[in-house]
């Protein structure tokens, strides 16, 4: 799945270019000529992937209501069949639609992203959203971002380690400087102290309850039952 003009959601016929527009429908033709080619012995998964690349086209060129009603179902089955990378991509998709349930989308994203072992580049995505979503002397913005850091240093491969290192530094530095005008390294330090951006134990409880704030009692799954999936278990 592509992640063409990810950070323009929901762009209607008037707003976009017309390369971007010739984009998006040679992106959507490609997809439902693979859609189509896919041999019966294709997987549900892999079926659902391709619909995935179709609501993405879908909500470039402005049809959010049908690009959510995709990758709503993509998200289902996704859960159903334990595929965590690819439903948190929905969630992604889900979210970049603009439709009414579109920050709950991103939450499910996020709780995917910190329970499994989803890509950390994913998760960072997913984490820079809802930072962008919070107002700025929301601590929410803040355990954001140290989760973010945290997920980075626990993921990520020697080789991506460095640069995701240096994105989720921004991230606190960002988010310390709107949220306390933070402008030297001592005060960062001192902020992050302050916060209680250091240990896990608190600032991942704290990222659960902004979670559990956006979605009330609007969660799409069984929160306990995919705990237990867990190898731990």
């Amino acid at each position: 799945m592509t992640q063409t003009e990810k950070d323009s959601p929901s762009i209607s016929f008037d707003t976009v270019s017309p390369d971007a527009k010739v984009d998006y429908e040679n992106h959507l033709k490609q997809a439902m000529q693979h859609l189509a080619a896919l041999p019966e012995t294709a997987s549900m998964v892999e079926r659902v992937r391709i619909s995935l690349d179709i609501a993405e086209a879908k909500t470039g060129l402005g049809d959010s209501e049908q690009a959510w009603k995709l990758a709503r179902e993509a998200f289902d089955i996704f859960i159903a069949e334990e595929a965590w990378q690819d439903a948190v991509e929905a969630c992604e998709i889900l979210y970049n639609t603009e439709q009414p349930d579109n920050i709950i989308a991103l939450a499910h994203g996020i709780w995917l992203s910190v329970t499994y072992p989803v890509s950390p580049q994913t998760s960072l995505v997913m984490l820079d959203y809802i930072i962008d979503e919070t107002p700025s002397d929301s601590d929410g913005a803040a355990v954001a971002a140290a989760t973010a850091r945290y997920l980075a240093d626990l993921r990520a491969t020697d080789m991506e380690h460095e640069g995701l290192e240096f994105l989720t530094r921004n991230m606190l530095v960002k988010v310390a400087e709107r949220h306390s005008n933070v402008d030297s390294q001592e005060l960062l330090d001192f902020w992050i102290e302050k916060m209680q951006l250091k240990d896990p134990e608190i600032f991942l409880p704290k990222m659960g309850k902004v979670l559990d704030a956006i979605v009330g009692d609007q969660w799409w799954f069984d929160r306990d039952a995919l705990r237990s999936k867990l190898p731990i278990n």
